[in-house]
């Protein structure tokens, strides 16, 4: 697949094998929102993470703005996003992104310390369709979301159980509807 942003051509290699190997809508959302609002959420030289990157198209589009970029995602997804990163990224002034593997909920601590890890925006989308991982997803967020971490988290609403979700999230964070995308049944949200 072949995608403009920020001026830059991406193309991203998908694959069938994996939920996380498919750019879902939500990357598409997200990746256009932080191209067209830079002033609202300047990445420039911010740390930021995205947990559930799948192929890397919303962790692209943070680095081409001048984030430090930490994809993260499932072990068996990580061969095609450090691929489709690094096809991207290389040979350029950005910053190095960086991927590392991330089973929500599991080994935050021991991966990822609380002091020495710090991020500056908490980057999600479309990871709340596989229903079994609700739990792990949010606890892996509050973990994250330290004082001054933004989350901007881009999802499709499909079931009742996407709504169940969001309204769990409502009661732990603060959380505004940056837009709604109807053509794709897309709700963007900062926290």
């Amino acid at each position: 697949e072949h995608y403009t942003y920020a001026g830059h051509h991406i193309v991203v290699q998908e694959s069938i094998e994996h939920f996380g190997t498919v750019v879902w809508p939500g990357a598409l959302a997200l990746s256009q929102y932080l191209e067209s609002n830079q002033e609202q959420f300047n990445l420039k030289d911010k740390k930021v993470l995205e947990i559930g990157a799948g192929t890397g198209l919303v962790s692209i589009v943070a680095c081409i703005l001048g984030a430090y970029v930490t994809a993260t995602d499932l072990p068996e997804v990580l061969e095609n996003l450090s691929y489709n990163i690094s096809r991207n990224t290389k040979n350029t002034d950005m910053h190095k992104p960086e991927v590392r593997k991330l089973v929500w909920g599991e080994s935050l601590n021991e991966d990822f310390p609380v002091s020495t890890y710090h991020y500056d925006f908490l980057l999600a989308t479309d990871v709340v369709y596989p229903h079994a991982v609700v739990e792990p997803l949010l606890a892996t967020m509050v973990y994250f979301c330290k004082p001054g971490t933004v989350l901007l988290w881009a999802n499709k609403f499909r079931f009742s159980t996407d709504y169940e979700f969001l309204e769990k999230v409502c009661n732990i964070f603060n959380t505004t509807i940056l837009a709604e995308f109807p053509e794709s049944n897309v709700k963007l949200l900062k926290a």
